[in-house]
């Protein structure tokens, strides 16, 4: 006889051949169990069609969705699962371990896969993900690598996880987003950046990957980068942790930001629009002066402007709030292979 499905809600201790969402493809957009790959049953203006007919009759909505999801399975089973051996073991899941997991299931273990079912669906791993979202940061010593706009946290923090292999927690990564005016990647298209959920099952996917005896680096961030929060686990820990202040002289600091996001020069419209939001804060005459340099491609004088009128207080502000505890402040001049290199064992000591 073919073997009957499994049933798990501790799917994370195993290992599966692959880990299938059956669910829409708008709800697998939203967040997924990482490493899981999508083959819905219901499209998603199928879904939407079978719960219109819900509302009017359960039963008719049934027979609709019945004859969908055989179609849709039949077609999976011909450009999906048509290479897979005997051996073949894959975690199946939907939103909440109901008919739609339960009918991919069924006709994968008549053709003789061990199936399992993940009970309770994506819930499951939603309540996991909170969970240890509240114990897991707490379980870490971090240090914070803090310091103005300019001086190259996340250049810093990138170059001490590849050459010396610490820890490093880059939240503006995993965010998506670097969290202001002069950092994001502008296109003629809104940053895109994943869903609150999205990013926590990214955080926890990282942090489940470090080791708690060994310190974690991560930069003085807000609790907001962009539209997503940190779990506020995480950023208790971090400001209670201990900082290291990085300082470049400004004239550096420029030099660094223009050679570092040459957008700033290739898109002075789209620049100029980002400008328009800080008109409530710093009026209509700051606004045009910013412009005429921009205008002027007087890109240095712009840059320094910005800086000391902007980002400086904003950020000064900020650290004296939320990062008070700077046990250090480490000087350098210039960014360069020597600099950085001595910084680096300055920071490892």
């Amino acid at each position: 006889m073919p073997p009957s499905p499994n049933f798990t809600k501790q799917p994370w201790t195993e290992t599966y051949s692959e880990i299938i969402d059956v669910r829409s493809p708008a709800e697998f957009g939203e967040d997924c169990i990482p490493g899981s790959i999508n083959l819905p049953v219901l499209s998603n203006s199928e879904r939407a069609e079978v719960g219109t007919i819900y509302k009017q009759s359960p039963f008719a909505a049934r027979k609709k969705g019945a004859a969908l999801v055989a179609s849709n399975l039949s077609q999976h089973l011909i450009d999906h699962f048509e290479s897979k051996d005997k051996n073949y073991r894959p975690l199946v899941y939907c939103w909440r371990g109901g008919q739609r997991s339960n009918s991919m299931a069924l006709v994968l273990s008549q053709v003789g896969w061990q199936v399992t079912v993940l009970e309770g669906g994506y819930k499951t791993y939603r309540a996991y993900v909170r969970q240890q979202l509240e114990q897991l940061p707490t379980q870490f010593t971090y240090k914070i690598l803090c310091g103005l706009t300019g001086t190259g946290k996340t250049h810093i923090l990138q170059q001490l996880s590849q050459r010396t292999s610490q820890q490093v927690l880059d939240l503006e990564a995993l965010a998506n987003h670097r969290g202001s005016l002069l950092g994001e990647e502008w296109t003629n298209k809104p940053l895109s950046q994943p869903t609150q959920k999205q990013f926590e099952s990214l955080l926890l996917q990282q942090l489940q990957s470090f080791n708690p005896s060994l310190p974690v680096w991560v930069e003085s961030e807000s609790n907001k980068i962009g539209q997503v929060h940190l779990p506020p686990s995480l950023w208790q820990k971090m400001k209670q942790a201990s900082c290291i202040e990085i300082q470049l002289p400004l004239k550096a600091r420029v030099q660094f930001l223009l050679a570092t996001y040459p957008h700033l020069v290739d898109n002075p419209e789209i620049l100029k629009a980002k400008l328009q939001l800080l008109k409530p804060r710093y009026g209509k005459d700051k606004i045009n002066q910013w412009e005429q340099l921009i205008n002027g491609g007087l890109w240095q004088e712009f840059v320094q402007d910005l800086l000391q009128c902007h980002y400086d207080p904003s950020y000064t502000q900020s650290i004296k709030r939320d990062f008070a505890k700077v046990e250090r402040t480490l000087n350098i001049e210039e960014f360069s292979d020597r600099t950085i290199e001595n910084l680096l064992s300055l920071l490892i000591q």
